[in-house]
Protein backbone atom coordinates (compact mmCIF):
# COMPACT_ATOMS: atom_id res chain seq x y z
CA UNK A 1 0.00 0.00 0.00
CA UNK A 2 1.63 3.41 -1.18
CA UNK A 3 1.74 5.61 1.91
CA UNK A 4 0.53 9.25 0.92
CA UNK A 5 2.55 10.67 3.67
CA UNK A 6 5.93 12.26 2.17
CA UNK A 7 3.62 13.97 -0.39
CA UNK A 8 1.24 15.28 2.50
CA UNK A 9 4.85 17.25 4.18
CA UNK A 10 5.93 18.05 0.72
CA UNK A 11 2.54 19.89 -0.02
CA UNK A 12 2.42 21.34 3.99
CA UNK A 13 6.09 22.44 3.29
CA UNK A 14 4.62 24.39 0.24
CA UNK A 15 1.85 26.28 1.55
CA UNK A 16 4.29 27.26 4.53
CA UNK A 17 7.01 28.60 2.24
CA UNK A 18 3.83 30.41 0.41
CA UNK A 19 2.34 31.86 3.39
CA UNK A 20 5.44 33.34 4.59
CA UNK A 21 6.26 34.60 0.74
CA UNK A 22 2.36 36.09 1.15
CA UNK A 23 2.65 37.99 4.69
CA UNK A 24 6.36 39.08 3.51
CA UNK A 25 5.03 40.52 0.30
CA UNK A 26 2.30 41.71 1.99
CA UNK A 27 4.29 43.20 4.85
CA UNK A 28 6.34 45.08 2.33
CA UNK A 29 3.76 46.82 0.56
CA UNK A 30 2.27 47.66 3.42
CA UNK A 31 5.00 49.43 4.28
CA UNK A 32 5.04 50.81 0.65
CA UNK A 33 1.70 52.24 1.35
CA UNK A 34 2.45 53.81 4.81
CA UNK A 35 5.93 55.38 3.40
CA UNK A 36 3.76 56.95 0.53
CA UNK A 37 1.28 58.41 3.13
CA UNK A 38 3.69 59.81 5.73
CA UNK A 39 5.50 61.61 2.88
CA UNK A 40 2.41 63.05 1.93
CA UNK A 41 1.65 64.10 5.44
CA UNK A 42 4.80 66.05 5.80
CA UNK A 43 4.48 70.07 6.33
CA UNK A 44 0.70 69.64 6.85
CA UNK A 45 0.43 70.46 10.26
CA UNK A 46 -0.18 66.48 11.14
CA UNK A 47 1.15 65.15 14.13
CA UNK A 48 4.34 63.54 13.25
CA UNK A 49 5.65 62.29 16.42
CA UNK A 50 4.68 58.63 15.91
CA UNK A 51 6.22 58.82 12.35
CA UNK A 52 9.82 60.13 13.50
CA UNK A 53 9.97 57.15 16.17
CA UNK A 54 9.45 54.18 13.69
CA UNK A 55 11.12 55.18 11.00
CA UNK A 56 12.37 51.82 10.26
CA UNK A 57 8.75 50.70 10.17
CA UNK A 58 7.97 53.11 7.65
CA UNK A 59 11.48 52.32 5.00
CA UNK A 60 14.04 49.72 4.18
CA UNK A 61 17.41 50.53 5.64
CA UNK A 62 20.47 49.44 7.66
CA UNK A 63 20.96 49.43 11.09
CA UNK A 64 23.95 50.76 12.85
CA UNK A 65 24.66 48.31 16.30
CA UNK A 66 25.30 50.11 19.85
CA UNK A 67 28.98 50.19 21.11
CA UNK A 68 30.01 47.05 23.11
CA UNK A 69 31.18 49.59 25.14
CA UNK A 70 28.63 52.55 25.74
CA UNK A 71 30.21 55.57 26.63
CA UNK A 72 28.22 57.76 29.29
CA UNK A 73 28.19 61.22 30.21
CA UNK A 74 29.22 62.07 33.64
CA UNK A 75 26.69 63.45 35.39
CA UNK A 76 27.69 67.37 36.85
CA UNK A 77 25.94 69.64 39.27
CA UNK A 78 21.94 70.05 37.18
CA UNK A 79 21.18 73.28 35.83
CA UNK A 80 17.63 74.96 35.32
CA UNK A 81 16.09 76.21 32.10
CA UNK A 82 15.24 79.84 32.43
CA UNK A 83 11.37 80.58 32.34
CA UNK A 84 11.67 82.91 29.59
CA UNK A 85 14.12 84.19 26.99
CA UNK A 86 14.43 87.20 24.85
CA UNK A 87 13.12 86.52 20.75
CA UNK A 88 13.74 89.68 18.96
CA UNK A 89 12.83 91.90 22.07
CA UNK A 90 9.83 89.56 22.72
CA UNK A 91 9.68 87.83 26.05
CA UNK A 92 8.69 84.02 25.19
CA UNK A 93 8.03 82.04 27.63
CA UNK A 94 10.40 78.83 27.73
CA UNK A 95 7.78 75.92 28.54
CA UNK A 96 5.37 77.55 25.72
CA UNK A 97 7.91 77.39 23.28
CA UNK A 98 8.81 73.66 24.15
CA UNK A 99 5.22 72.65 23.93
CA UNK A 100 3.92 74.19 21.02
CA UNK A 101 7.35 73.12 18.74
CA UNK A 102 6.60 69.78 20.41
CA UNK A 103 10.13 68.88 21.52
CA UNK A 104 10.34 65.52 22.54
CA UNK A 105 13.96 66.00 24.32
CA UNK A 106 16.48 68.36 25.47
CA UNK A 107 19.79 67.56 26.90
CA UNK A 108 22.72 69.76 27.98
CA UNK A 109 26.06 69.38 28.16
CA UNK A 110 28.71 71.63 30.13
CA UNK A 111 32.22 71.19 30.52
CA UNK A 112 31.47 67.98 29.74
CA UNK A 113 29.26 66.54 32.18
CA UNK A 114 25.37 66.07 31.41
CA UNK A 115 23.66 68.88 33.50
CA UNK A 116 20.07 68.68 31.62
CA UNK A 117 18.40 65.94 29.89
CA UNK A 118 14.62 65.81 30.03
CA UNK A 119 11.94 63.92 27.37
CA UNK A 120 8.54 64.75 26.28
CA UNK A 121 5.65 62.84 23.92
CA UNK A 122 6.53 59.34 25.09
CA UNK A 123 10.01 59.35 24.47
CA UNK A 124 12.94 58.32 26.72
CA UNK A 125 16.69 58.56 26.35
CA UNK A 126 16.81 55.25 24.08
CA UNK A 127 14.15 56.68 21.82
CA UNK A 128 15.48 56.43 17.93
CA UNK A 129 14.24 59.56 16.53
CA UNK A 130 14.45 60.63 12.65
CA UNK A 131 17.77 63.30 13.10
CA UNK A 132 16.48 64.36 9.57
CA UNK A 133 19.33 66.65 8.54
CA UNK A 134 21.59 66.59 11.40
CA UNK A 135 22.62 63.64 9.12
CA UNK A 136 24.17 65.97 6.83
CA UNK A 137 26.86 66.51 9.88
CA UNK A 138 27.67 62.89 10.21
CA UNK A 139 27.81 62.80 6.54
CA UNK A 140 30.42 65.28 6.95
CA UNK A 141 32.39 63.92 9.42
CA UNK A 142 32.62 60.82 7.45
CA UNK A 143 33.58 62.88 4.13
CA UNK A 144 36.57 64.43 6.64
CA UNK A 145 37.53 60.89 7.68
CA UNK A 146 37.97 59.78 4.20
CA UNK A 147 40.22 62.92 3.48
CA UNK A 148 42.36 61.48 6.21
CA UNK A 149 42.55 58.02 5.31
CA UNK A 150 43.50 59.09 2.13
CA UNK A 151 40.49 57.63 0.37
CA UNK A 152 39.34 60.83 -1.38
CA UNK A 153 42.75 62.95 -2.04
CA UNK A 154 41.30 66.59 -2.00
CA UNK A 155 38.11 68.17 -1.64
CA UNK A 156 38.97 70.17 -4.61
CA UNK A 157 38.92 67.24 -6.74
CA UNK A 158 35.83 67.54 -9.01
CA UNK A 159 32.96 64.84 -7.89
CA UNK A 160 32.86 63.48 -11.29
CA UNK A 161 36.03 62.25 -10.70
CA UNK A 162 34.96 60.17 -8.41
CA UNK A 163 30.96 59.90 -9.77
CA UNK A 164 31.14 59.57 -13.25
CA UNK A 165 27.88 59.37 -13.99
CA UNK A 166 27.03 62.67 -12.90
CA UNK A 167 28.54 64.00 -15.88
CA UNK A 168 26.84 65.94 -17.83
CA UNK A 169 24.40 67.07 -14.91
CA UNK A 170 24.55 70.26 -12.41
CA UNK A 171 27.45 68.33 -10.51
CA UNK A 172 29.91 68.37 -13.58
CA UNK A 173 32.68 70.17 -12.73
CA UNK A 174 31.50 70.97 -9.27
CA UNK A 175 34.23 70.18 -6.35
CA UNK A 176 33.49 67.91 -3.42
CA UNK A 177 34.26 71.58 -1.18
CA UNK A 178 31.63 73.08 -3.42
CA UNK A 179 28.48 70.88 -2.31
CA UNK A 180 30.18 70.00 1.19
CA UNK A 181 29.15 74.50 1.34
CA UNK A 182 26.19 73.85 -0.18
CA UNK A 183 27.26 75.87 -2.83
CA UNK A 184 27.25 73.73 -6.00
CA UNK A 185 25.21 75.96 -8.16
CA UNK A 186 22.70 73.34 -8.79
CA UNK A 187 19.05 74.55 -9.74
CA UNK A 188 17.17 73.84 -6.39
CA UNK A 189 14.18 74.91 -4.27
CA UNK A 190 13.91 73.90 -0.58
CA UNK A 191 10.44 75.38 0.15
CA UNK A 192 8.57 72.79 2.45
CA UNK A 193 5.27 74.66 2.29
CA UNK A 194 5.19 74.34 -2.11
CA UNK A 195 4.52 70.73 -2.89
CA UNK A 196 5.88 71.26 -5.92
CA UNK A 197 9.39 72.07 -5.10
CA UNK A 198 12.60 70.51 -5.92
CA UNK A 199 12.51 68.78 -2.29
CA UNK A 200 8.88 67.52 -2.11
CA UNK A 201 9.60 66.38 -5.79
CA UNK A 202 12.41 64.35 -4.23
CA UNK A 203 10.41 62.82 -1.66
CA UNK A 204 7.45 61.29 -3.28
CA UNK A 205 10.19 60.00 -5.96
CA UNK A 206 11.95 58.61 -2.63
CA UNK A 207 8.33 57.15 -1.40
CA UNK A 208 7.55 55.57 -4.78
CA UNK A 209 11.14 53.23 -4.46
CA UNK A 210 12.50 56.02 -6.92
CA UNK A 211 16.92 55.63 -6.79
CA UNK A 212 18.26 58.37 -5.12
CA UNK A 213 21.49 58.28 -7.55
CA UNK A 214 19.60 58.71 -10.62
CA UNK A 215 17.58 61.82 -9.12
CA UNK A 216 20.60 63.47 -8.78
CA UNK A 217 21.17 62.38 -12.20
CA UNK A 218 18.56 65.49 -13.37
CA UNK A 219 19.61 68.60 -11.73
CA UNK A 220 20.56 71.71 -14.08
CA UNK A 221 22.93 74.31 -13.17
CA UNK A 222 22.15 77.50 -11.97
CA UNK A 223 25.16 79.11 -10.77
CA UNK A 224 28.67 79.51 -11.07
CA UNK A 225 29.76 76.61 -8.68
CA UNK A 226 31.52 78.27 -5.66
CA UNK A 227 30.06 81.21 -5.47
CA UNK A 228 26.41 80.94 -4.43
CA UNK A 229 25.15 79.95 -1.24
CA UNK A 230 21.86 77.85 -1.78
CA UNK A 231 20.46 74.96 0.70
CA UNK A 232 20.55 71.77 -1.19
CA UNK A 233 19.60 68.58 -0.01
CA UNK A 234 20.82 67.26 -2.69
CA UNK A 235 23.91 68.29 -2.50
CA UNK A 236 24.54 65.92 0.75
CA UNK A 237 23.22 63.08 -0.96
CA UNK A 238 26.26 63.23 -4.07
CA UNK A 239 28.25 63.38 -0.50
CA UNK A 240 27.06 60.10 0.07
CA UNK A 241 27.43 58.82 -3.55
CA UNK A 242 31.23 60.04 -2.98
CA UNK A 243 32.05 58.09 0.21
CA UNK A 244 30.30 54.91 -1.21
CA UNK A 245 32.66 55.20 -4.26
CA UNK A 246 35.60 55.54 -2.33
CA UNK A 247 35.13 53.75 0.44
CA UNK A 248 33.66 50.72 -1.35
CA UNK A 249 31.29 50.61 1.33
CA UNK A 250 27.77 51.49 2.53
CA UNK A 251 27.50 54.84 4.43
CA UNK A 252 26.00 52.61 7.32
CA UNK A 253 29.12 50.60 7.86
CA UNK A 254 31.65 53.18 7.66
CA UNK A 255 29.89 54.90 10.07
CA UNK A 256 29.75 51.66 12.19
CA UNK A 257 33.56 51.25 12.08
CA UNK A 258 34.34 55.31 12.34
CA UNK A 259 32.19 56.91 14.49
CA UNK A 260 29.39 54.72 15.64
CA UNK A 261 31.57 52.16 17.78
CA UNK A 262 34.45 54.55 18.89
CA UNK A 263 32.00 57.06 20.37
CA UNK A 264 30.31 54.54 22.66
CA UNK A 265 26.82 54.90 21.13
CA UNK A 266 24.43 53.52 23.71
CA UNK A 267 21.54 52.59 21.34
CA UNK A 268 21.02 51.33 17.60
CA UNK A 269 20.62 53.61 14.98
CA UNK A 270 19.04 53.08 11.34
CA UNK A 271 19.88 54.63 8.57
CA UNK A 272 17.40 54.56 5.93
CA UNK A 273 17.74 53.66 2.28
CA UNK A 274 15.94 53.76 -0.94
CA UNK A 275 15.26 50.38 -2.40
CA UNK A 276 18.57 49.76 -4.00
CA UNK A 277 20.15 50.02 -0.94
CA UNK A 278 21.90 53.42 -1.17
CA UNK A 279 21.80 55.56 2.59
CA UNK A 280 19.06 59.01 2.05
CA UNK A 281 22.66 60.60 3.24
CA UNK A 282 21.30 64.17 3.50
CA UNK A 283 18.53 62.90 6.14
CA UNK A 284 18.13 59.21 7.24
CA UNK A 285 19.70 58.73 10.15
CA UNK A 286 17.30 58.26 13.34
CA UNK A 287 19.52 58.29 16.53
CA UNK A 288 18.72 58.90 20.05
CA UNK A 289 19.15 61.92 21.61
CA UNK A 290 22.42 61.00 23.71
CA UNK A 291 23.96 59.63 20.61
CA UNK A 292 23.26 62.65 18.52
CA UNK A 293 24.72 65.00 21.57
CA UNK A 294 27.94 63.12 21.05
CA UNK A 295 28.67 64.26 17.31
CA UNK A 296 28.26 67.43 19.44
CA UNK A 297 31.02 66.78 22.44
CA UNK A 298 33.03 65.18 19.07
CA UNK A 299 33.13 68.03 17.10
CA UNK A 300 33.77 70.78 20.62
CA UNK A 301 36.69 68.39 21.95
CA UNK A 302 38.28 69.08 17.95
CA UNK A 303 37.48 65.80 16.75
CA UNK A 304 39.17 63.85 19.69
CA UNK A 305 37.37 61.24 22.22
CA UNK A 306 38.82 60.68 24.90
CA UNK A 307 42.17 61.20 23.70
CA UNK A 308 41.91 59.26 20.23
CA UNK A 309 41.66 61.26 16.90
CA UNK A 310 38.29 60.38 15.13
CA UNK A 311 38.65 62.75 12.40
CA UNK A 312 41.02 64.97 11.70
CA UNK A 313 41.10 68.57 13.87
CA UNK A 314 41.92 70.32 10.58
CA UNK A 315 39.20 69.03 8.91
CA UNK A 316 36.68 70.01 12.17
CA UNK A 317 37.97 73.72 11.94
CA UNK A 318 37.46 74.00 8.19
CA UNK A 319 33.63 72.85 9.11
CA UNK A 320 32.91 75.32 11.39
CA UNK A 321 34.88 78.41 9.65
CA UNK A 322 33.40 79.67 6.78
CA UNK A 323 35.58 80.94 4.04
CA UNK A 324 34.21 83.07 1.46
CA UNK A 325 32.01 86.14 1.47
CA UNK A 326 29.21 84.11 0.43
CA UNK A 327 29.08 81.53 3.44
CA UNK A 328 29.58 84.29 6.24
CA UNK A 329 26.72 85.02 8.93
CA UNK A 330 24.49 87.91 8.02
CA UNK A 331 22.08 88.88 5.01
CA UNK A 332 24.17 88.62 1.54
CA UNK A 333 23.13 88.73 -1.90
CA UNK A 334 25.13 85.61 -2.51
CA UNK A 335 23.03 83.53 -0.22
CA UNK A 336 19.35 82.15 0.51
CA UNK A 337 19.91 82.40 4.25
CA UNK A 338 20.97 84.96 6.74
CA UNK A 339 23.03 82.19 8.39
CA UNK A 340 26.84 80.75 7.44
CA UNK A 341 27.52 78.09 6.54
CA UNK A 342 30.59 75.59 6.53
CA UNK A 343 30.78 71.89 5.91
CA UNK A 344 27.45 70.53 6.28
CA UNK A 345 27.40 72.79 9.56
CA UNK A 346 25.80 76.22 10.26
CA UNK A 347 26.76 78.95 11.74
CA UNK A 348 24.17 81.09 12.97
CA UNK A 349 26.45 84.42 13.83
CA UNK A 350 29.86 85.45 14.69
CA UNK A 351 29.77 83.94 18.43
CA UNK A 352 31.65 81.20 17.12
CA UNK A 353 28.61 78.72 17.41
CA UNK A 354 27.97 76.56 15.06
CA UNK A 355 25.07 74.13 14.92
CA UNK A 356 23.88 70.79 12.84
CA UNK A 357 20.13 71.40 12.07
CA UNK A 358 17.00 68.92 10.69
CA UNK A 359 13.92 69.77 9.75
CA UNK A 360 11.06 70.03 12.39
CA UNK A 361 13.49 71.31 14.87
CA UNK A 362 16.65 68.64 15.53
CA UNK A 363 19.71 70.73 16.60
CA UNK A 364 22.92 69.92 17.84
CA UNK A 365 24.50 72.90 18.88
CA UNK A 366 27.67 73.81 20.18
CA UNK A 367 29.47 76.58 22.19
CA UNK A 368 33.14 76.05 22.10
CA UNK A 369 34.15 78.78 24.18
CA UNK A 370 31.43 78.38 26.94
CA UNK A 371 32.65 74.25 26.66
CA UNK A 372 28.41 73.94 25.87
CA UNK A 373 26.91 71.17 23.60
CA UNK A 374 22.93 71.11 23.59
CA UNK A 375 20.80 68.67 21.82
CA UNK A 376 17.10 68.75 21.13
CA UNK A 377 14.36 66.45 19.34
CA UNK A 378 11.02 67.64 17.95
CA UNK A 379 8.20 67.36 15.99
CA UNK A 380 7.22 71.10 15.37
CA UNK A 381 3.57 70.46 13.27
CA UNK A 382 3.83 74.36 11.85
CA UNK A 383 7.07 72.96 10.54
CA UNK A 384 7.09 74.10 6.55
CA UNK A 385 3.52 75.02 6.42
CA UNK A 386 5.04 78.52 5.25
CA UNK A 387 8.09 79.37 3.92
CA UNK A 388 9.11 81.76 7.00
CA UNK A 389 10.29 81.94 10.35
CA UNK A 390 6.75 81.75 12.32
CA UNK A 391 6.22 78.16 11.05
CA UNK A 392 10.12 76.97 11.25
CA UNK A 393 11.46 78.72 14.36
CA UNK A 394 14.46 78.17 13.85
CA UNK A 395 15.79 81.59 14.74
CA UNK A 396 13.76 81.55 18.09
CA UNK A 397 15.73 77.99 18.84
CA UNK A 398 18.93 79.84 18.52
CA UNK A 399 17.38 82.09 21.33
CA UNK A 400 16.74 79.90 23.40
CA UNK A 401 19.91 78.24 23.03
CA UNK A 402 21.33 81.89 23.84
CA UNK A 403 19.41 82.20 27.25
CA UNK A 404 20.57 78.61 28.14
CA UNK A 405 24.54 79.82 27.50
CA UNK A 406 24.52 82.36 30.34
CA UNK A 407 22.65 84.93 32.86
CA UNK A 408 23.46 87.89 30.44
CA UNK A 409 20.85 85.66 28.03
CA UNK A 410 18.15 85.45 30.53
CA UNK A 411 15.57 88.79 31.22
CA UNK A 412 13.83 86.30 33.94
CA UNK A 413 13.72 83.22 36.12
CA UNK A 414 14.31 79.91 35.79
CA UNK A 415 12.46 76.26 35.94
CA UNK A 416 13.35 73.40 36.32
Amino acid sequence: MVSFRPRRKFIYRVIAALIVLIAATVAVEWRAINRILFVNSMFSGADQTEHFREFNSLFAGRIIHKSTDPFTFVRGAPVALPQCFDNLGKSEDTATFLATTDTTGLLILKDDALVFEQYWRGNVASTPWSAWSVSKSFTSALIGIAVGEGLIKSIEDPITGYVPELKGSAYDGVRIKDALQMSSGARWSEDYSNPQSDVNRFGRVFALGGSLDEFAETLTREFAPGRFNRYNTMDAQVLGMVLRRTTGRTQTAYLQEKLWSPLGMESDGFWITDDKGMEFAAGGLSASLRDLAKLGRLYMNDGRWNGVQLVPAEWVHASVTPDAPHLMPGKRASSDSAWGYGFQWWIPDASGAYAAVGIYNQFVYVNPSLHLVIAKTSANHTYGLKDDEASDREDEHIAFFKAIEGPSHTPCGTMH
